[in-house]
């Protein structure tokens, strides 16, 4: 019997990726990964120039993205079925081979390849290499430390309802706002309710050559990057320097 492993990639540069997962990757035969149609797919981009001449690549293109509502029964039956697909196709392939299936960030953490884990037990042997989250790669890029003593860190998707982001946003101190998009009007006006905005960054494709750092209120409001996250530092107890805490 071969295996599936899900490789975490890290938040995109490649120097952040596991000593584990570089060894797999680079010796793998068979390598999965997600993508939309007609892109080259972020996770596909980290791993350039890592992959052996003869390994066999399987894009696994996502049938929709932003066309429908996420909520939609349409949407829901889309993606099942998608899933169902290439988990039927894994399980198949690992049988008699090792897969190696890549994935942003790390594969537990809001990723696709859960849609696949879930399907895939009892089908195949499968294995998870952790990897370092996005977000953490991308308050590493603004430089100042995210949370301090007994700092609530909160990780909202910018999907919620504008009411509920607010409900949350409200009682935490460290806030990541992920899937931002064209959802960012409603993080920032969501922010602003609460009094957080000034505290706010973006950051867009953090540790990557095209990375932009900015405070959420300098950033144009028609400005809706896809591939970015919006960070709130928390404030709450630390040591005073040169004292005990």
């Amino acid at each position: 019997m071969g295996r599936i492993i899900c490789t975490g990639l890290g938040p995109g540069d490649p120097d952040l990726m596991s000593v584990k997962s570089d060894r797999l990757i680079r010796a793998a035969s068979h390598v999965a990964y997600f993508r939309k149609a007609g892109r080259a797919g972020q996770a596909r981009r980290i791993v350039e120039g890592m992959l052996a001449a003869d390994v066999t690549e399987y894009a696994m293109e996502y049938p929709v993205t932003t066309e429908m509502p996420f909520d939609s029964p349409e949407y829901n039956q889309a993606l099942a079925q998608f899933y169902d697909a290439w988990a039927d196709r894994l399980a198949r392939l690992a049988q008699t081979e090792e897969v190696i299936v890549l994935c942003e960030g790390d594969p537990f953490f809001y990723g696709s390849f859960m849609h696949l884990h879930t399907r895939l037990q009892g089908r195949a042997k499968v294995e998870v290499i952790a990897g370092i989250t996005g977000m953490t790669g991308c308050w590493n890029a603004i430089g100042a430390p995210f949370t301090w003593g007994d700092d609530v860190l909160s990780v909202l998707m910018a999907t919620l309802t504008e009411q509920d982001l607010i409900t949350h946003m409200a009682r935490s101190d460290a806030m990541v706002v992920m899937k931002t998009g064209r959802n960012l009007p409603k993080v920032r006006s969501a922010l602003r309710a609460v009094g957080r905005l000034d505290d706010a960054w973006l950051v867009e494709r953090g540790t990557m050559p095209t990375q932009r750092i900015a405070r959420l209120v300098d950033v144009d409001a028609e400005d809706c990057p896809y591939f970015a996250i919006v960070l709130v530092h928390g404030q709450g107890r630390r040591p005073e320097i040169g004292g005990l805490e």
